[in-house]
């Protein structure tokens, strides 16, 4: 299941199509083109809507055109509507902890407007307005939030917000309640096509029911002058407790060179063997990031060459003995490990 949405605003999650025609075709009047019915305007409209606008007023500068453009969507009588089923899909995602935001080409006073007289204003954890075009925004909102591209959805109705998700290697998902059909849309390669925001939510209703996601842990041991050390690393995924390096087993992957290379692109280092030591499940941890059901597979290496250079998933890293590492702030699940390996002896071979 997602664990981030970044949402398109008109015609995903709001009905603005009446508006929006309207305010083209009095941009139109004003350089005496004939005006747009739904159908037509629906089949050559597209983002970034520069490009719209040159090809059908070539040369007129595009400051011009916004001017005329907002007087016209002020002056249309036809509503602005939240589209059916999505307030209920906004706070189901709520309820399940899914992380929301807006990215949208909406003009910031009209955006702001809209999210007032909805009520939404709440919902969102951050929202991005005014953007010509989403590519040159949207890595600076998954950097800036720090998501996951891989637990990340780009939800929008147009082939822009397709390319922008692609750009971005985040699931293009593509919902047919907007301003483009599905033929058009099917031309963007969208992961996943959906009629409408209800639907979305009972396919990830549906995937949420997963079962538990395996993963590995690496102890890491390293024979100083002093004495054994540990390493410990530090990182906000574990309310910025510290814990090991460690991650998702791949599909199609082993456990054992899921674990090299998690401890390689987490703290740079290589490892001798790995020697397995227990299994933790870890359900709906209070000290996780998120509701999740772990599979633990815990294990003990020795550091074989390589300094500590850490990823952008830790914050920072300590080598410590082992009776200084169990009166650190640890996750419960790296507090049982280390216990487990003290009372076998602490040998990693």
């Amino acid at each position: 299941m997602f664990r981030n949405l970044i949402f398109d605003w008109s015609g995903t999650l709001v009905d603005d199509l009446g508006p929006v025609v309207d305010a083209t075709n009095h941009v139109f009047r004003k350089y005496g083109l004939e005006p747009m019915d739904r159908v037509e305007f629906r089949r050559r409209f597209r983002l970034p809507y520069g490009a719209f606008y040159e090809e059908v007023l070539p040369g007129v500068a595009l400051r011009e055109l916004e001017e005329h453009f907002r007087a016209g969507f002020a002056a249309s009588t036809a509503e602005v509507l939240v589209l059916p089923h999505a307030r209920e899909k906004l706070e189901w995602c709520l309820d399940q902890g899914i992380r929301l935001f807006v990215l949208t080409s909406v003009d910031p006073p009209e955006f702001d407007r809209q999210l007032e007289l909805f009520g939404l204003r709440d919902v969102f954890e951050a929202t991005y307005s005014g953007v010509l075009d989403k590519r040159e925004v949207i890595h600076r909102i998954i950097a800036d939030h720090g998501l996951d591209p891989t637990e990340t959805a780009f939800v929008g109705d147009m082939t822009h917000d397709i390319e922008t998700a692609h750009h971005a290697e985040l699931t293009a998902v593509a919902v047919l309640t907007g301003y483009m059909d599905a033929a058009v849309l099917a031309e963007a390669r969208p992961h996943l096509t959906v009629p409408d925001l209800a639907t979305l939510r009972t396919l990830m209703e549906r995937r949420g029911a997963r079962g538990p996601v395996a993963t590995v842990g690496a102890l890491i041991r390293d024979a100083g002058d002093d004495g054994e050390r540990l390493l410990m690393i530090r990182t906000h995924k574990w309310g910025d407790r510290w814990g090991i390096p460690g991650g998702k087993i791949r599909r199609g992957e082993g456990s054992v060179a899921a674990l090299r290379r998690e401890v390689r692109e987490e703290t740079g280092l290589e490892v001798g063997e790995p020697r397995f030591v227990m299994v933790q499940d870890c359900i709906d941890s209070p000290e996780f990031e998120r509701p999740e059901h772990f599979l633990l597979l815990n294990y003990v290496v020795e550091r074989t060459s390589g300094e500590v250079v850490l990823n952008d998933e830790a914050e920072e890293f300590r080598w410590v003995s082992p009776g200084d590492a169990l009166a650190m702030d640890l996750n419960q699940p790296t507090r049982i490990l280390i216990e487990r390996v003290i009372a076998e002896g602490g040998s990693a071979s």
